[in-house]
């Protein structure tokens, strides 16, 4: 009998011991703790070495559900320091069910401000093994400039893993999720550590274990040097204060983007501590549409600034020549219905670009579109997309931020589509002559156009990262260090184009731009927009070139609704350019000229309008199914904002909370010199905003 019961317990032991896992690694679930080390993700530099985006570190309390069975958790107590409910406590640990099993670690509250962290570690006692404090490197924004270039992180969820379920993402990591942060995130998000720790039998931490034996190493995010100027980014982003519009300058030798500046913009920092996710609904649901990149989503016509392609078609097609003068009498007369001139008088190429004559390259397009060598004005609209094609326009140029747009060159099928199949002619679509019409672009497509007239007939691809630390070993800049040379056209003509580009700022409407000791090639565009058949102030836009001799910058500058472009975006590239290829603006009636463009109150009358609209409705809870049904499809729609869980959890938030009156105070108040015309809201219609004046630069 003693024999056989000694068997007994020697078998249950092996059992328990040997066969069985299941209490060994209860035992060491009790006696170690399994802590992920998240590494730094990668720095950003400028061109220049400076640090625009960098790492410091905060804490996310994670929770662990399945530990709360049978600990004695004071719950209050922690949600007092959290400032929660206990509604929200317990809607919290089953969200962490949900998405992460109850036997997981999942965060609890993210990013966390140092007064919580302070009040948890002296009471962190009583909320052990549930409950604990994760390190988390975030991003810091030395110079708070960027924000629609650099991108946000937030946490991924378990849509996102599905989407890259390849790249080993798991619940608690954080990804980019916009801008070179979204881009580069294979190569700046780096590799997760672990390291074993063991514990008493009251959950303290005590010790590695085994010294460290199976810890793993996190790996930090390979650096990014980009060519972006950080001074000159934040000196456009100041020129822009009080408008809607966007700068884009390039380096035409390299492609490489020196400054991206689109207005409104944000404090990149807004988006990266313990209040993201409020600060992005505000964002995000603001009638200004401040993380809107508009130097790559925004649709312009490019007015005038188009006529320098135009001259170079005409030329390489041998349908007029620099010295071929067309008479202005103050309006085109060809199609019948005149289209009006601001400069009559009789030009040749040169004169015809300085004073931007809308009759001259009216006549230029019109042959090319009539020209007898390719028989028919649809063969003739197909070579004139070809070159359109070529120059950069009507396509995606491949820059490195993640929501490029393509714009848009009319072809033979658009207007197909619009007036059927042989009942259409020039004349249908001459305002396309002088940048009108059916043809659409980007900022960015037209200071690339700039730097393939610099260059005399090629481009390479704009791009904002020069170089990754350790090597591009997946070939993410592969397509950036190739010249597209499309064309045959001879440098001659190139010059043509230029000389009549330098006379736009010695003598034409870009004279009150010039730049003090430098030759710059510009040219100016005065845009017509509409809205729903009302017509609207129109845009100011400029674009230009400088030096002359060896390009070192090309440039595009757009103010909405801002009027004539030599008023506005000509001299705010004026001094970008300055500041640019001098390394500082130092006559003091040029800096006095900085901030009296600063100043300038451009905001279009629209957008005041859309903000009164916003607090007349800020006591109406219903017209919150108008903010998820129109204006963040608009939104996600123009900016490509991947699905985020700020949206939805922020907008749960704004339904419950109390609704308060709140005063617009932001925006400087109009006067005599500014716009004055009563501008119709170009956004969803009476959409229910929040406030967010004191967020947007």
């Amino acid at each position: 009998m003693f024999i056989a019961m000694a068997l007994l317990i020697i078998l249950r032991l092996l059992d328990l011991q040997v066969l069985n896992t299941k209490y060994s690694l209860m035992a060491d679930e009790q006696g170690k703790f399994r802590k992920v080390i998240y590494p730094d993700r990668g720095i950003l530099y400028d061109r220049n070495g400076k640090a625009i985006l960098r790492n410091t570190i905060i804490y996310d309390l994670m929770v662990t559900p399945s530990k709360l069975k049978g600990m004695n958790l004071d719950t209050a107590a922690l949600c007092r320091i959290l400032d929660i409910d206990t509604t929200e406590f317990r809607k919290r640990i089953v969200t962490a069910i949900i998405k992460n099993r109850s036997y997981r670690a999942s965060v609890f509250e993210a990013l966390l401000p140092p007064e919580k962290i302070a009040r948890i570690n002296e009471s962190m006692y009583k909320f052990v093994p549930a409950f604990y404090l994760q390190e988390r490197p975030i991003r810091d924004y030395p110079y708070n400039a960027g924000g629609n270039i650099l991108g946000y992180l937030s946490e991924v969820d378990s849509s996102f893993i599905k989407h890259h379920e390849s790249d080993g993402y798991q619940i608690g990591d954080y990804a980019g999720r916009t801008g070179l942060e979204r881009s580069y995130e294979k190569v700046l998000m780096g590799q997760r550590g672990i390291e074993f720790w063991k514990r008493d039998n009251k959950n303290r931490l005590t010790g590695r274990f085994e010294n460290g034996k199976y810890d793993t190493a996190a790996i930090a995010g390979k650096n990014l040097h980009l060519s972006l100027d950080i001074n000159l980014q934040m000196l456009g982003e100041h020129l822009m204060e009080n408008k809607i519009g966007a700068i884009v300058a390039l380096d035409p030798k390299t492609g490489g983007v020196l400054a991206m500046v689109s207005s409104p913009t944000y404090n990149p920092a807004l988006l990266a501590g313990a209040e993201r996710r409020k600060h992005f609904s505000e964002l995000f649901l603001d009638p200004r549409l401040p993380m809107i990149n508009r130097t790559v989503n925004a649709y312009y016509s490019p007015g005038s600034t188009f006529k320098t392609l135009q001259a170079l078609i005409g030329l390489q097609e041998g349908v007029i020549t620099t010295s071929t003068r067309f008479l202005c009498t103050g309006a085109f007369y060809g199609c019948g219905k005149p289209m009006g001139c601001l400069d009559p008088g009789d030009f040749n190429l040169k004169g015809a670009i300085a004073v931007s004559c809308n009759t001259y390259f009216a006549n230029v397009m019109q042959k090319v579109i009539n020209n007898p060598e390719y028989g028919t004005v649809d063969s003739n609209l197909k070579v004139w997309d070809k070159y359109m094609y070529a120059f950069g326009l009507g396509h995606k140029l491949g820059i490195d931020i993640p929501t490029e747009k393509g714009g848009l060159i009319p072809t033979p099928r658009t207007y197909n589509r619009m007036y059927g199949e042989g009942h259409w002619n020039f004349c249908t679509f001459k305002s396309v002559s002088i940048g009108q019409g059916e043809v659409n672009v980007t900022p960015l497509q037209v200071a690339n156009e700039m730097a393939y007239l610099a260059n005399k007939g090629w481009y390479i691809t704009p791009h904002l990262v020069d170089s990754i630390e350790g090597g591009d070993i997946y070939g993410m800049l592969d397509s950036f260090k190739t010249k597209h040379h499309p064309l045959s056209i001879p440098d001659t003509l190139f010059d043509a184009v230029h000389d009549g580009m330098q006379g736009v700022m010695e003598t034409g409407t870009g004279s009150a731009a010039k730049v003090p000791g430098i030759v710059v090639c510009g040219k100016t565009g005065t845009v017509e927009n509409y809205y729903k058949g009302v017509k609207q102030k129109s845009h100011a836009f400029f674009a230009a070139f400088a030096p002359r001799e060896n390009p070192r910058i090309a440039i595009a500058v757009i103010c909405e609704n801002a009027g004539f472009g030599a008023n506005s975006s000509a001299p705010i590239a004026s001094l970008m350019i300055e500041q640019y290829l001098k390394d500082s603006i130092p006559e003091p009636d040029r800096k006095a000229k900085i901030e009296t463009l600063a100043k300038l109150n451009l905001m279009p009358e629209r957008i005041y309008e859309a903000l009164r609209i916003r607090d007349s409705l800020r006591n109406a809870k219903n017209n919150l199914d108008n903010i998820e049904k129109g204006f963040i499809k608009t939104a996600k729609d123009t900016s490509d904002i991947e699905d985020d869980e700020a949206v939805s959890d922020s907008l749960y938030k704004l339904k419950n909370e109390p609704q308060k009156n709140v005063q617009n105070t932001s925006l400087p108040k109009k006067n005599e010199n500014d716009v004055k015309e009563n501008e119709k809201a170009i956004l969803p219609e009476n959409k229910k905003r929040i406030d967010t004046t004191h967020l947007i630069k």
